[in-house]
């Protein structure tokens, strides 16, 4: 029979991704926006005139 639990060994792999930082769902195209690396031009256009 195998020793205790304490004496068992377990590798960890640092490069394992479990999970994802962001999913799918939570970006422009989850929400059946189109894809935009750079929000900039929207930014300006959403800006008030008043900051003119």
């Amino acid at each position: 029979m195998s020793g205790s639990d304490d004496e068992r060994r377990v590798d960890f792999f640092d490069d394992l991704d479990i999970l994802p930082d962001t999913t799918s769902d939570e970006s422009g195209p989850g929400w059946g926006e189109g894809v935009e690396d750079d929000s900039t031009a929207w930014l300006m256009s959403e800006r008030p005139p008043h900051w003119d």
